[in-house]
């Protein structure tokens, strides 16, 4: 089928405007790792030091990843299974089949992390918060009924956006969630650079300590941060590009939300670290304290360490809640990027959006329970199909290798009207750089699994080892690629009727 068919087949759902896909874009990439997990990373990585890295390999990396995610759902007009089966062949529509099922293992779990970011800005605007001792809140809220109800509520929402279709759901609801976003992390810049001692933080933040580059633990979290952040090699912008217009520009618009993505990250930065940096500031003042808040995982600092924080500011009440808010935002509009791309795949197969949506937010909501039930079992989701990412990346890096650099960048990503063009540097990427920083990731994770625990690095059941990990990615290939012939057969078939 033809380019100009696929596109009609789509036209009944597109973005209103090429700002449509760019809001939904920067709503599928910048999300809760940008505000919980950036600020901590960059602060146990060297500041100025981490932030030159990570800036390269979102060259390297992310918009590399993201220019093929976006040629290939604009090309195929399909969801991530078909857009593999059309471009890497039937036999490896698989790879598609895991990208999303590795994107949908995230979607469980994070629409319970969307849940709490819910309940804490309820309890911080109407539930006095800051009056509560955040320690106990947090165990008393996680070891309660209370996740389960959040969690239903964040899935009901994020699939009543989803129903609303393309223009209604998507595009409005990112028009609103992101811009106001940034606003909110820009009024808790403010906040944090009035704060005693903030330029201390900001010093700690921006002032490089090049020797700290010769440390290959600062390129590999900057590596993984750009990786995970970006939401490149996820599927998600593959699926939104499918209801890009034929003129969308995948080098453009890939550089404007990893650059995008970027920035969010470091208004974050800035919202946070002073803040750590004037709390201190009223005590025995050292820098290693800093560091110790900045250890403690992504639950401890954003839902303990904040609420602690922001209690020893003037109108700290209202900037916490403004900070939830936020947080709140940035989860809701990646969440509905998750749940949109199972309802795409749904919808290849023949169903119609309501169908898909309602089957997608039920199972959503039933296969999170157990992640909002046991926070052992969330961790272990987390750290098994955060790394499944890594191989989500290489799988379409495959797909371009399979089909030639050369060929991939001329004839799918190239158009004559694009202003801007990708050179021969695209194919070095592909062939040497993005395998390279594939291997470095994945060998780098699973050492450091080792290191922690030599005695039980490859415990099958355990929250976060090897053995683990590669127990349920092996479950999970060997199930897609029996079911492979199935599955790609209905998409294509439909595809091809229609």
């Amino acid at each position: 089928m033809d380019e100009n068919k696929l596109a009609k087949m789509a036209k009944k759902e597109m973005f209103a405007s090429r700002w449509g896909i760019i809001f939904a874009g920067l709503g599928m990439a910048v999300g809760t790792g940008n505000i919980w997990r950036f600020p901590r990373i960059v602060s146990q990585q060297g500041g100025g030091a981490f932030i030159i890295a990570w800036i390269i390999f979102l060259l390297l990396w992310s918009i590399p990843l993201l220019i093929i995610e976006i040629s290939m759902g604009k090309k195929t007009r399909l969801g991530v299974i078909g857009s593999f089966g059309k471009m890497a062949g039937r036999n490896c529509a698989w790879m598609g089949t895991f990208v999303a099922f590795v994107t949908t293992a995230i979607m469980f779990y994070y629409s319970v992390v969307t849940g709490w970011c819910i309940k804490y800005f309820i309890a911080t605007t109407f539930q006095g918060l800051l009056k509560r001792n955040s320690l106990e809140l947090w165990h008393s809220f996680t070891s309660s009924w209370e996740p389960i109800l959040f969690h239903f509520l964040a899935m009901g929402i994020g699939a009543f956006i989803i129903y609303a279709g393309v223009v209604k759901g998507i595009e409005r609801a990112n028009k609103i969630l992101i811009p106001s976003l940034f606003l909110l992390l820009i009024i808790a810049c403010v906040r944090s650079l009035t704060l005693p001692s903030a330029f201390q933080g900001l010093n700690f933040l921006f002032s490089p300590n090049l020797s700290r580059l010769a440390d290959y633990k600062v390129w590999l979290n900057a590596l993984s941060q750009s990786a995970w952040s970006t939401g490149a090699g996820w599927g998600l912008i593959l699926t939104y590009a499918v209801y890009s217009h034929k003129r969308e520009n995948p080098v453009l618009t890939s550089a404007t939300l990893g650059f995008g993505n970027n920035l969010a990250s470091l208004l974050a930065a800035v919202a946070v670290i002073p803040t750590v940096f004037s709390y201190f500031s009223t005590q025995d003042f050292s820098q290693q304290k800093v560091l110790e808040v900045m250890k403690t995982d992504n639950q401890g600092l954003t839902f303990i360490w904040i609420p602690n924080l922001f209690s020893k500011i003037p109108g700290g009440n209202f900037f916490l809640a403004l900070f939830f808010l936020a947080l709140t935002f940035a989860a809701f509009s990646s969440l509905i990027s998750m749940i949109e791309l199972d309802t795409r795949i749904l919808m290849d197969s023949g169903l119609s959006r309501r169908k898909a949506v309602t089957i997608v937010g039920l199972c959503g909501f039933c296969l999170g329970l157990p992640s909002a039930i046991s926070m052992g079992f969330f961790n272990n989701q987390d750290w098994v199909w955060s790394l499944g990412l890594m191989v989500s990346g290489f799988f379409f890096t495959f797909t371009v290798l399979k089909i030639g650099p050369k060929n991939f960048r001329l004839n799918i990503i190239s158009d004559p009207e694009h202003k801007i063009k990708i050179g021969k540097w695209f194919d070095i990427l592909v062939i040497a750089l993005l395998p390279l920083q594939f291997l470095a990731m994945l060998g780098w994770w699973f050492w450091q699994s080792y290191s922690d625990d030599p005695q039980n690095w490859f415990k099958l059941f355990a929250p976060s080892t090897v053995g683990t990990v590669l127990f349920q990615w092996i479950i999970a290939i060997v199930l897609f690629i029996l079911l492979n012939k199935i599955i790609i057969n209905k998409i294509l078939a439909r595809s091809n009727d229609s």
